[in-house]
């Protein structure tokens, strides 16, 4: 493939050089800034050589290469379109501005939560390993071997709000350094452990009022709030304080101030906030059941399009993070909509006479099973439209099933087959006969229903 020859062919079907505002890459995908989106002509890109699907997401044009090839077309199209070399984060931030406010709220939440995933996911494994390692009798409770286990599993939760500070500072625009601060104050030894509060708290009188002496480990959105806080009254003193006195003067004073407000309004209200959104979702869970596997499979990649599916971590986070649930409860859902994506691809692969669309179907099915999903949704799915409403329909039975099943997971950000590695260990099985069934009611469906496979 002549990768000069592909940039030259791809300038004028996105409107031209003076169209394009700025160009990144992934990796596998191109990802652009356009002046005007409605200036591509989409369907001619899928058709350029190289080309695995084009889409429109937060903001950007995205264009799927493939890994080894998109850093090639990268290369060669900054060169020819005339522009200057961005990075990822450049073009997201060019391409925020023309999210609406949804938008923009859901992908302000997936780059605060997002960096912390390694963590939880780390986290999840080794509480997987520590409750193989209880239920099997490997090592004794009082031992040290399982007592560092069962610290390390649950270190990242103790410090979830430390974690949240940094990255949450950095994305309103604080110093991160003093929005781990923030999240240490909450989670202050002082202050009665949050997960052992049923064993009673302390409260103090300050000013007349009662403030309860309860910490915030693990939580979420207390620390969010708090953060957002922060950060916007660093920025305001900033404005008032001579720049002698800014490095003493604004790290005191906004530490000494969101410390206040947050101990007494922000934090209880924030817990409130919290455990309201999982009282709603685990009286779904435990009173619609199936029902509700079912409603949330079948939405989930519809609403995957919308790029809002990125707040959920907040969400999942939270559920992990609440003693009274202590699982995932919704991940398992998200997984087998994204599977069932890859079931519907692959009959697309079957039914297809087309070289170019089986090309592209086989690689997109099978990185669905590996949670996935744009190049199946976006390349292929939605290009012929029956295939993702059958994907839609075997990702409702897949989450009926899991759901019925009461199938949890121990972090977040791992679906398909690689989220074997989280879920519990007496629901493995269960799991993976809800990917089978995601995968298989789709393909079926997206067999038997009638459409054009042949590329247009």
């Amino acid at each position: 493939m002549n990768v000069t020859s592909v940039a030259n062919e791809l300038i004028p079907l996105l409107g031209g050089k003076e169209n394009i505002v700025s160009a990144a890459h992934c990796a596998t995908r191109l990802r652009l800034v356009l002046q005007d989106d409605s200036k591509i002509n989409k369907s001619a890109v899928e058709q350029v050589e190289g080309v695995k699907g084009c889409f429109s997401n937060a903001g950007q044009i995205q264009i799927i290469f493939g890994t080894g090839i998109v850093n090639k077309v990268y290369a060669a199209f900054i060169q020819v379109a005339g522009i200057s070399q961005a990075s990822e984060g450049d073009v997201k931030k060019l391409a925020t501005q023309k999210l609406n406010i949804v938008q923009r709220a859901a992908r302000t939440l997936s780059n605060i939560f997002v960096p912390i995933i390694p963590a939880i996911v780390a986290s999840g494994l080794l509480m997987g390993t520590l409750g193989l390692v209880r239920t099997y009798g490997w090592a004794n409770p009082d031992s040290a071997i399982f007592i560092m286990l069962d610290m390390f599993s649950s270190a990242a939760f103790i410090i979830l709000p430390i974690l949240i500070g940094f990255t949450a500072a950095r994305e309103f625009g604080g110093n991160p350094y003093l929005g781990a601060t923030l999240g240490g104050i909450l989670t202050h030894p002082a202050l009665t452990n949050a997960w052992t509060v049923g064993s009673g708290f302390k409260t103090m009188d300050f000013m007349g009022m009662d403030v309860a002496m309860i910490g915030y480990q693990g939580t979420v959105f207390p620390v969010l709030i708090a953060v957002w806080f922060m950060s916007h009254l660093e920025k305001q003193l900033r404005r008032v304080i001579p720049d002698a006195l800014d490095i003493i003067l604004t790290p005191f004073l906004t530490v000494i101030i969101t410390g206040f407000v947050s101990l007494l309004f922000i934090g209880p209200a924030g817990r409130g906030l919290g455990e309201g959104i999982t009282f709603v979702l685990t009286t779904l869970y435990e009173h619609a059941g199936w029902l509700a596997g079912l409603l949330f499979g079948g939405t989930y990649s519809a609403i995957v399009i919308t790029g809002i599916h990125h707040s959920f971590h907040a969400i999942e986070l939270g559920l992990l993070a609440d003693k009274s649930v202590g699982v995932n409860f919704l991940l398992p859902i998200w997984a087998m909509a994204n599977v069932a994506q890859g079931g519907a691809c692959l009959a697309v692969y079957f039914k297809t006479n087309d070289v170019r669309v089986k090309s592209i179907a086989i690689p997109s099915a099978l990185s669905c099973l590996l949670g996935i999903t744009e190049a199946a949704i976006f390349g292929i799915n939605l290009r012929f439209v029956k295939p993702f409403l059958a994907a839609l329909a075997g990702g409702a039975l897949g989450g009926a099933w899991v759901v019925a099943s009461k199938v949890g997971m121990t972090a977040v950000g791992l679906t398909g087959i690689p989220g074997i590695a989280i879920v519990q260990s007496s629901s493995v099985l269960t799991y993976i006969i809800g990917l089978a069934i995601a995968f298989g009611a789709a393909f079926t469906i997206a067999t038997v229903l009638r459409y054009n496979t042949d590329a247009e």
